[in-house]
């Protein structure tokens, strides 16, 4: 009886850092005969989960935990792919079931979605704990595009994901340049193309380049960093900083003071003026408020032009 429970005792310790699931060879190097494996499927104390793969003690409900039972199920090459990992990140707020994972070579395993890509690289797949691989963020992107509908919820989804894990440009379009067939970059590559260098942190910021577009103003750069302050739109060739001003990106007095004081210690130290543009006037207003910018930039334009004459 000690060494039985001295056994399920090692079980658990195994079975804990893979999300309370254990294998049919770990069980075999505890010396567990078929006959022993069978015991304890009958008395509960092992359940299967997936082929020659078992929960201990119970089925675990968190999706970390059903992940990393899983991707032992699926061998050490695999990696959660496709809708799976956007959900890992984030990028969907459900966990949907059944499980995606990526694997190298063709198999099928009961009660998972499996996907063969013998191109991954090294880098195209993380492990932030043990026992779970996902594909990296910027993959994670390619993956989940094609579940995204509309271009707004996808250009924010793009810009948040860049942001939280410091994705470049570059990355992005290595991934739709190495997977050209993979259905995700119909719907990644226009999204790429239009992309500032710097994400965008807000819905709001996500509609100018469309905004400025369309009313056809000069040339710009986003999120640039002006005195170790990081403006939304700086016009390069007129020094001209347009900030878009709304409650969501503030949401305090102290928020709002502190973007007043950020106009006024840019403008000392460079003399760059900063135009601060609503939500309301560029929405209700555009044709207005873009002609106010066209006159704000062609004077400042001809300032610096009769300064360097």
């Amino acid at each position: 009886m000690a060494r039985f429970a001295s056994i399920d005792s090692e079980i658990s310790a195994i079975a804990g850092p893979q999300g309370g699931y254990i294998h049919q060879r770990q069980l075999a190097k505890l010396a567990l005969t078929a006959d022993a494996i069978y015991h304890r499927v009958l008395r509960g104390s092992l359940i299967p989960a997936y082929y020659r793969v078992y929960a201990v003690g119970h089925v675990p409900t968190d999706p970390i935990s059903r992940a990393k039972g899983a991707l032992l199920a699926a061998g050490p090459r695999s990696a959660l792919g496709d809708i799976s990992s956007g959900s890992y990140y984030g990028i969907f707020r459900h966990w949907r079931y059944p499980l995606h994972v990526i694997v190298p070579t063709d198999r099928r395993i009961k009660g998972l979605v499996i996907h063969r890509n013998r191109r991954l690289l090294r880098s195209d797949v993380v492990s932030p704990e043990p026992g779970l691989r996902v594909v990296s963020p910027a993959l994670a992107l390619l993956e989940s595009a094609q579940y995204l509908s509309g271009e707004k919820r996808l250009r924010r989804v793009v810009n948040e994901i860049r942001l939280k894990h410091r994705i470049e440009l570059n990355e992005l379009q290595a991934l739709v340049d190495r997977f050209p067939r993979h259905p995700g970059v119909p719907v990644l590559t226009p999204i790429v193309a239009i992309s500032q260098r710097e994400p965008t942190r807000s819905a709001w910021e996500d509609e100018w380049p469309a905004f400025a577009a369309s009313h056809q103003l000069p040339p710009y750069v986003m999120n640039e960093l002006v005195e170790g302050h990081r403006t939304d739109v700086l016009f390069l060739s007129e020094q001209v900083i347009v900030e878009l001003d709304g409650w969501d990106t503030h949401q305090t007095h102290e928020a709002f003071s502190a973007d007043r004081e950020q106009d006024a210690v840019i403008l000392a130290k460079t003399g760059i003026p900063t135009v601060r543009v609503t939500y309301e006037r560029l929405h209700h207003h555009p044709q207005r408020e873009a002609d106010r910018l066209h006159t704000i930039l062609g004077r400042r334009r001809a300032e610096l032009q009769l300064r360097a004459g």
